[in-house]
């Protein structure tokens, strides 16, 4: 089996439950992939390092971008001084940005926006892609579930594209372009984005009707938002001119730092790691999607490498003989228990847990999909319909029969005797959520302002920690 490749692309655009006892994952996924609208390169006449885009300094181009306004308002001026007084933290976002602002800049100069957009993760999520709020917003630009689900960001057993570096940008550029053509203004657009359009639009007719202005300065909003745009503004001075503030920017050169793949079979995320020759961290860091240790052709994914290391992993899967995905998915026909869907299946129970992340007492509901190694004749790649629909829900099992003595035979007038439900025997562990497949995903992470405060802590903490406004796209439009 081979894993074929339908094009090596640049990943550049040229256009623009569980309280209850029941946890489901079940989200309409969409349909179609990303990669017909990017830039192909022909395997067998080209080579990757041909098609690097000049090196100038994409700070430059940051700048020459800018569109909006300085507010200099004293709530700017206040947080240019926090992040000033705050190196170390402000290094450590620019430095993780490196991987994603090439990419971000390209989609925003397509949309003809601001560049001051391309900023916004900093603000949202300090570029951490597994960020996630108390609030269940995740990524870069920071989803919430139904947000997510009305831009069509697949959040299924496999995938989360809320986290997926290309499809949540897009996602959020075209959230951000339908709020500035609601409001007419970037200001008001950030302050939809981070408050919900709704809010805003009843501030502005609280405003007319008491006769004031309506624009971002005027409304009555929530601290969050009203230190929102503030926050981008701020980030703003320091890219304009960082040396008047103390900071250093890392160098950005103005070419991609990643390639975008296309896959052709299901392969292991381990055997892609091992192929790309890049430590796992960096893997995970380009793609933060992948819920399972298995990657599906059948779902339009793609694997983002960075520019170098495509080329590695293209030679290494050239030489590569063996099996690429050792994981399969099949689906639960009966409301059971872990133990007695894995002697169904000829699996372990520990197997079966572990790869799915369903807690000890639960119960797999019968139409769930599961995760399974490859055993006897199982082969091939997971199907189209269970790649884009699959679900897991699992549920609490019902409580068990009390055990209650029969009254004696032959002994006239006997009363019943009470009894109490049967106990579960200690160890037994009763969890009505089921915990993320990924520790470091499911990490919450605080608003901004508490994660800034962590300013302090190395690149690793800082990615268990927040950013100032980490709810950004937290409302339905």
């Amino acid at each position: 089996m081979r894993l074929i490749f339908a094009a090596i692309a640049f990943a550049v655009f040229l256009s623009g439950c569980a309280s209850t006892g029941v946890w489901s994952s079940d989200t309409p996924a969409k349909t179609g992939s990303k990669a017909s609208k990017a830039t192909s390169v022909n395997l067998k006449n080209q080579s990757v390092s041909k098609v690097y885009a000049p090196s100038d300094n994409l700070w430059i181009r940051i700048r020459d971008g800018f569109q909006m306004e300085p507010m200099n308002t004293p709530l700017e001026i206040e947080q240019v001084r926090w992040l000033s007084a705050r190196p170390d933290y402000v290094n450590r976002s620019m430095t993780r940005s490196s991987r994603y602002l090439f990419y971000i800049v390209q989609e925003v100069n397509a949309r003809n926006m601001p560049t001051e957009i391309a900023l916004l993760p900093f603000v949202e999520s300090a570029f951490v892609t597994h960020a996630k709020s108390s609030a269940k917003a995740v990524g870069l630009w920071q989803f919430m579930p139904a947000t997510g689900k009305d831009f069509q960001l697949t959040q299924n057993v496999f995938r989360d594209e809320r986290r997926d570096v290309l499809q949540s940008t897009d996602a959020a550029l075209d959230y951000l372009q339908r709020l500035y053509n609601q409001f007419g203004s970037w200001e008001l657009a950030l302050a939809a984005y981070n408050w919900g359009a709704g809010n805003v639009a009843k501030a502005q007719k609280r405003n007319l009707a008491a006769g004031l202005p309506t624009d971002y300065e005027s409304l009555n909003m929530p601290r969050e938002t009203r230190m929102y745009v503030p926050k981008l503004m701020a980030y703003r001075q320091i890219v304009l001119d960082p040396s008047a503030y103390g900071i250093v920017l890392p160098e950005l050169e103005n070419h991609p730092y990643f390639v975008a793949l296309d896959v052709g079979n299901d392969i292991d995320v381990a055997l892609a790691i091992k192929l790309a020759e890049i430590p796992e961290d960096e893997f995970h860091s380009l793609n933060p999607s992948f819920n399972k240790p298995v990657i599906l052709s059948n779902a339009n994914q793609q694997i983002l490498l960075p520019f170098g290391h495509a080329e590695i992993f293209q030679e290494n899967l050239k030489k590569y003989t063996k099996p690429l995905s050792s994981w399969t998915a099949v689906r639960i026909s009966k409301t059971e228990s872990v133990d007695q869907a894995a002697k169904t299946l000829g699996v372990s129970p520990e197997a079966l847990r572990q790869v799915n992340a369903i807690p000890s007492g639960m119960r797999i509901k019968a139409g769930s999909t599961v995760i399974i190694p490859k055993v006897g004749n199982r082969s091939g790649d997971v199907s189209s319909a269970m790649a884009d629909n699959a679900s897991l829900s699992l549920v609490k099992p019902p409580p068990p029969t009390p055990n209650c003595p029969k009254p004696a035979k032959g002994v006239k007038n006997a009363k019943a005797v009470k009894c109490a439900p049967v106990k579960p025997n200690k160890g037994v562990e009763t969890v009505a959520k089921a915990k993320s497949p990924q520790k470091n995903a499911a990490s919450q992470h605080k608003s901004a302002s508490t994660g800034l405060a962590k300013s302090a802590k190395n690149v690793t903490s800082a990615s268990s920690s927040g950013n100032p406004s980490a709810k950004g796209a937290s409302k339905n439009p």
